[in-house]
C-alpha cells in the first residue's frame, strides 16, 4: 500500500509542477515550487484520493513535507480508521 500512496502523491504533484524533479524524500516547500495554496490542495486531494479527513493536528506543515511524509499521514489515518480511533 505505501508504494501506492507514494505513487499517487508524486504522480499529483507532479502533474502540478510539469519539469520539475524530486525524490520521495525531498522537502517539496524547500525546493521552492510549493506555496500555502498548493498545500491546501494536496490536504484536499489525499483526502479525497485516500478517503480520509485529515484531523486539524494532523495539519502541521511537517506532515507534507516529502512524499513520504504524506504517504505516513495516510497510512497512520488508516490504521486509525481501522481501530475506530477515527477524529
Amino acid at each position: 500500500m505505501a508504494q501506492d500512496v507514494r505513487d499517487d502523491i508524486r504522480s499529483f504533484i507532479a502533474a502540478k509542477f510539469p519539469g520539475m524533479s524530486f525524490t520521495d524524500d525531498e522537502d517539496i516547500f524547500a525546493l521552492g515550487f510549493v506555496n500555502s495554496l498548493f498545500a491546501m490542495e494536496l490536504v484536499m486531494f489525499i483526502e479525497k484520493t485516500f478517503g480520509t479527513k485529515i484531523p486539524n493536528e494532523e495539519l502541521r506543515l511537517e506532515n507534507f513535507r516529502t512524499v513520504v511524509l504524506m504517504a505516513e499521514l495516510v497510512q497512520r489515518r488508516a490504521e486509525a480508521a481501522e481501530s475506530g480511533a477515527v477524529t
